[in-house]
């Protein structure tokens, strides 16, 4: 029976071109996950957007003396090319920006308004004395007081991966002026996240199955401070508008609230361009939906602690994240990538030195899903050429030209042996681990399964050696290309989510990959002589054109 799964993916921020650390982090294993979810016949929506609203727009606009949508348009559409690009099979993505998008988080924030979740309260907020102007978080930057980082932001610190508040900040500093803020009176709308800590704890205690670091860092977290109030409205002219006038002027919904209500207010857009405008509900008020939230750790926080309290103090009939498989971080030669900082390789970078599905493996490959992942061009290189060519593209490559080479077509596999059964089998069972490890969001396992299928496949050829049986019993040798075929067929399935497009490439000559299971290739089908699937990586031709890296 089909179970809707609901892929919710991290939002990025329209500031700024993402590198392949975020592609690693969240992107591209959701969209592994949504094509096996596909496969094995589920009801998968996947949904994520560009944030628009965050201050790290509005930030680099002021830097470049543009408007912040400027800056939201640019990146959104650099990330619609990109996503192209690598294979990202959205349902639908979409960006904070848009009126449907306003209109769910005001709904939002009015029901939890009215059942007194949301008050009014005078607080003290930094203000540049130079700039004349309150500070959202992220104008402002200091030393982080749990790790002693010195360029911890308002919000947060990239080093220990702790929320902060600006006031938390040692030695703070606007990033306007670099003028030391000074604290003054201002008055905003709080979330209570407090009124959840005791449901979030049970919530969580309920989820013995999710990744380690995940669990421990949330529960910890409950257990040591629980959930404190956090301020959701800001001193900005940038983002949603406040559905009352309570506050006076220049106020506007903060990032932190409005950017997790995106995968419900996508979901619903998604649904309003279709027949059933309400199909939505299928996947957020089915008890038996599944939620798998794909993002870096940096958002845990975020997605297992206050988007769940959110959702409770909107409505108690929706559904809560079922997994949170956050990943660990990318680093690139020691230090952890990232885009505001221009450590790592960009998205186009990687693009631009790598075959798109060589680049999709060794990304894969190498997924951060327990503990931080160092890679470099060297490394991705080493693995296209002695993994992905060496052990998958060759294999298929060879068998395809000898069934080319000597019969033209598919030949007849009647009178098989336990030899060639085995290696079928082989292929099933491998078929079946990959299933089980990406149901459960263990990718890298998944991905390793397809690869011992492909390397089974290799094993028989190596042990019935077709290109000399074939020259003295043509049958035989038959038989055992036929069967080589028919098992590379069901190795394909298990690359398919990983390997997209490579994939389909074999389409027209051994049909499409429409389920989780080996299809035999049916006798007579024309085998033309191949192109290679895959192509081999000159590293000192690559590091010579780009010796930056």
């Amino acid at each position: 029976m089909s179970t809707p799964v609901l892929v919710a993916v991290a939002w990025p921020y329209a500031s700024g071109s993402r590198h392949l650390g975020h592609i690693s982090g969240a992107y591209l294993p959701a969209d592994v996950f949504a094509r096996h979810q596909r496969l094995v016949g589920n009801d998968v929506l996947m949904v994520s957007g560009s944030d628009v609203h965050g201050t790290p727009i509005t930030v680099r606009a002021d830097d470049e003396g543009v408007t912040p949508q400027d800056i939201a348009d640019r990146y959104h559409h650099e990330f619609l090319r990109q996503w192209d690009a690598l294979g990202i099979s959205w349902d639908n993505y979409t960006t904070t920006g848009t009126p449907h998008h306003a209109r769910v988080t005001q709904e939002m924030f009015l029901e939890q308004l009215q059942s007194g979740h949301i008050d009014k309260r005078t607080s003290e907020q930094f203000y540049d004395p130079d700039a004349g102007r309150f500070l959202p978080d992220r104008y402002i930057e200091g030393t982080c007081p749990h790790c002693s980082y010195e360029d911890a932001r308002g919000d947060q610190c990239d080093n220990c991966g702790r929320t902060l508040d600006p006031t938390d900040l040692i030695e703070p500093r606007s990033k306007l002026s670099r003028a030391t803020p000074v604290l003054r009176e201002t008055e905003h709308f709080y979330f209570r996240y407090s009124d959840f800590t005791d449901e979030i704890s049970a919530y969580l205690g309920s989820k013995s199955d999710w990744r380690p670091h995940v669990l421990n860092f949330v529960r910890s977290w409950v257990d040591e401070e629980g959930l404190l109030d956090r301020a959701i409205t800001r001193d900005l002219d940038w983002g949603v508008e406040l559905p009352v006038d309570d506050l006076g002027p220049g106020k506007r919904i903060y990032v932190w609230y409005d950017a997790v209500i995106g995968y419900l207010s996508a979901s619903q857009e998604w649904a309003s361009n279709t027949a059933d405008v309400d199909q939505w509900r299928n996947w957020w008020y089915n008890p038996d939906s599944r939620h798998v939230y794909f993002i870096g750790k940096d958002n845990i926080p975020f997605h297992c602690l206050f988007w769940p309290a959110q959702l409770l103090g909107y409505d108690r009939d929706i559904h809560l994240p079922d997994d949170v498989p956050a990943n660990q971080y990318v680093t690139f030669k020691g230090g952890k990538a990232s885009a505001s900082r221009g450590i790592g390789l960009t998205i186009d970078q990687g693009l631009e030195l790598f075959q798109v599905d060589g680049l999709r493996y060794a990304l894969a490959a190498s997924l951060p899903e327990q503990a931080d992942t160092d890679i470099s061009i060297e490394e991705i290189a080493r693995r296209i050429n002695e993994e992905l060519v060496a052990t998958w593209g060759n294999l298929v490559n060879r068998v395809l030209s000898m069934i080319n080479k000597n019969f033209g077509e598919q030949p007849p596999v009647e009178g098989r042996t336990a030899d060639d059964d085995a290696v079928l089998a082989a292929v099933d069972r491998a078929l079946d681990t990959a299933n089980d490890h990406i149901a459960k969001v263990e990718l890298r396992a998944g991905l390793r399964a397809a690869m011992d299928a492909a390397q089974a496949v290799n094993a028989y050829l190596n042990a019935t050696e077709p290109w000399k049986v074939v020259k003295d019993d043509r049958a035989r040798g038959g038989v055992v290309l036929g069967t080589a075929l028919d098992a590379i067929n069901g190795a394909r399935v298990a690359f398919a989510p990983y390997l997209p497009f490579s994939a389909a490439a074999l389409d027209e000559l051994l049909g499409p990959v429409t389920a989780w299971e080996r299809m035999p290739v049916p006798t007579g089908t024309v085998i033309e002589k191949p192109t290679p699937l895959f192509t081999k990586v000159d590293l000192d031709t690559l590091l010579a054109d780009d010796g930056s890296h």
